[in-house]
């Protein structure tokens, strides 16, 4: 049919034919596979340079993501899940100790605190807990654990790291390196709260692994990271972002050896994407009343670590693969053992409230949350207080594919040297890859002449606490 066109009152016929509304639909869908393909073409490509995208695990996982509630500064085992009536009957403890520091003595310390047992696992509990002895059920309680330093530093280092000198990656980077991401508009790894006085950032630093994997850290919930609200509008951040990127490849394809590149392109774009994201994540007035009074968010002693809590439900709600939550050495008790009222106070209800929160929501199945310090504390006195004590002390586990209403391992009668099923640091590692659907001995990376692994040459999976 020929195309006839009016201008000016005249009729003017065209030789062409015509592209009737059919005929354009038959042939533009033959174009649209074509567009499927170069769309899955260029995710293909954007998930083999982007550092952090999802990879296979070892096996089948019990565990999306962890939250490590970190009791810095030694909480007391004595004092908190492992009662030692025998501590009341004696005036020095009858066994050969090793030297602690210069003022430590070898005087019994009782604990002042009640225990009780809770729940229907019977597990004993301290009152210094009245919150969590309500979730006695859904907790794994691990009397044995030891570790080889003696100094925060040290001791903060090898529960973070794997190592009590040297640098090297967190847990948390590690867990990034070996399954990637499960968020495109977040960091794969948080910590949240101060992180002490140690030089450096081990709790959350990447190392040798590539600065990808690096943790994100928040010091203030408030006010969680800098330069966060997008200052033009979204289609000129867009733009830039795109002009960054195309000078980027442009700059890698000379230097495809450089993987470095990719971790600040993927920095970028993370950045541009938590812009439009992450307000929203880390926004706790969007939750209810009810809520925050469930997290003590009301409470000037529970406020600051109720939040921490509840912004770590948050984040792994949106597929942040580690969080770790801190209460920065309040823990560390030398001159009164009745100053762990304190840290107890500050986050008892918070913790609770996370396990109940998780629980209600169907995510405790699969996110392991861990509990405990860089060591415990002495049974013996050291003036009114306890010493730092890496002989023995106690952490929990709760979700995650770990048993539940469990107590494992034993401390000697005294609370001194872990005796039974003893659990080092390593092993508590290889545990937390396991549940992840990792293998601690194949999770490794060259580096240095050697492949390095976060339990190095030590380190077995505590199969008895696996649900």
């Amino acid at each position: 049919m020929p195309v006839y066109r009016q201008l000016a009152g005249t009729r003017t016929e065209h030789p062409q034919r015509t592209l009737c509304r059919r005929r354009l639909l038959q042939n533009a869908a033959a174009g649209f596979p074509l567009l499927s393909l170069h769309g899955l073409l260029a995710e293909r490509r954007s998930a083999a340079n982007n550092p952090l995208a999802p990879q296979q695990p070892h096996h089948p996982p019990r565990a999306k993501s962890v939250i490590f509630l970190f009791m810095g500064g030694g909480p007391s085992q004595v004092d908190l899940y492992d009662p030692k009536p025998q501590l009341h009957k004696y005036q020095k403890i009858p066994i050969k100790l090793p030297r602690i520091t210069r003022d430590a003595t070898p005087n019994c310390r009782p604990s002042p605190f009640r225990f009780q047992q809770r729940g229907e696992a019977g597990i004993w509990i301290s009152e210094l807990l009245p919150h969590l002895a309500r979730c006695a059920d859904d907790l794994c309680v691990i009397r044995s654990m030891h570790c080889d330093q003696i100094e925060h530093s040290g001791a903060i280092r090898q529960l973070t790291t794997g190592d009590g000198v040297l640098p090297r990656p967190s847990v948390g980077s590690w867990t990034l390196y070996g399954l990637g991401s499960e968020t495109d508009n977040l960091p794969g790894f948080v910590s949240i709260g101060a992180q002490g006085n140690l030089p450096g950032k081990p709790t959350y630093a990447s190392s040798f692994l590539p600065t990808a994997f690096e943790g994100t850290s928040i010091t203030d919930v408030n006010h969680p990271i800098d330069n966060l609200a997008m200052p033009v509008p979204r289609a000129i951040q867009s733009a830039r972002l795109a002009a960054i990127r195309r000078l980027s490849e442009q700059h890698r394809q000379r230097r495809a050896e450089d993987r470095r590149l990719d971790a600040r392109i993927a920095a970028y774009e993370l950045a541009f994407r938590m812009q439009t994201e992450a307000p929203a994540a880390f926004d706790l007035s969007r939750e209810s009343q009810a809520m925050h009074r469930l997290y003590g968010l009301g409470d000037k002693n529970t406020a600051e670590y109720g939040r921490q809590c509840l912004l770590a439900r948050r984040l792994v709600e949106r597929g942040v693969r580690y969080v770790v939550a801190n209460v920065n050495n309040k823990w560390d008790d030398h001159g009164d053992v009745h100053a762990h009222k304190k840290p107890a106070a500050l986050s008892d209800q918070p913790v609770a409230a996370l396990l109940t929160d998780l629980k209600a929501r169907g995510m405790l199945d699969e996110t392991l949350v861990v509990w405990g310090g860089e060591f415990g504390r002495t049974p013996t006195a050291q003036g009114g207080g306890r010493d730092h004590h890496p002989y023995g002390f106690s952490m929990w586990l709760a979700g995650g594919g770990g048993r539940r209403g469990i107590t494992y391992g034993a401390t000697d009668e005294f609370g001194f040297f872990a005796v039974d099923n003893q659990v080092h640091i390593h092993d508590l590692h290889a545990t937390i890859l396991h549940l992840l659907g990792l293998d601690h001995e194949q999770l490794t990376y060259r580096y240095s002449g050697r492949d390095f692994r976060l339990t190095d040459v030590h380190g077995n999976v505590v199969r008895e606490i696996l649900a």
